[in-house]
């Protein structure tokens, strides 16, 4: 994953000069759960499926270009790696941060499934 190289995949949208903002997010495995349980490690289990629909509704929203989503899935990942980048291309802040924001919010509660590793 590398956010550098999905901007500038953004970048090359064909409707991309009616952009104003794009906006990043780059999750990375933390060393501590929620609970506060030190982590050494992370996987991650992805809906494809449900992960489209996501991405198709979201660009039906007013003003946004593109948005693109990388996901490491299906390896263990060690505190302080890339989980997941989001990128959203809009033309305005309140559209672009919208639908950042829904669609980080969908992805974590309908699509991504994940299992946490602790220090014994």
């Amino acid at each position: 994953m590398n956010i550098s190289k999905m901007i500038e995949k953004i970048k090359t949208h064909p409707d991309y000069h009616k952009s104003g903002m794009i906006l990043c997010h780059n999750g990375v495995v933390r060393e501590t759960s929620r609970s506060g349980e030190e982590v050494t490690g992370l996987k991650v289990a992805v809906d494809h499926e449900k992960l489209k629909q996501i991405i198709d509704e979201q660009k039906k929203r007013p003003g946004i270009i593109d948005i693109l989503i990388e996901i490491n899935e299906d390896r263990n990942l060690a505190v302080g790696d890339d989980v997941m980048g989001l990128v959203v291309a809009g033309d305005i802040r309140e559209n672009v941060i919208a639908s950042l924001t829904d669609t980080l919010n969908a992805v974590k509660s309908t699509v991504t499934t994940k299992t946490e590793f602790f220090k014994e």
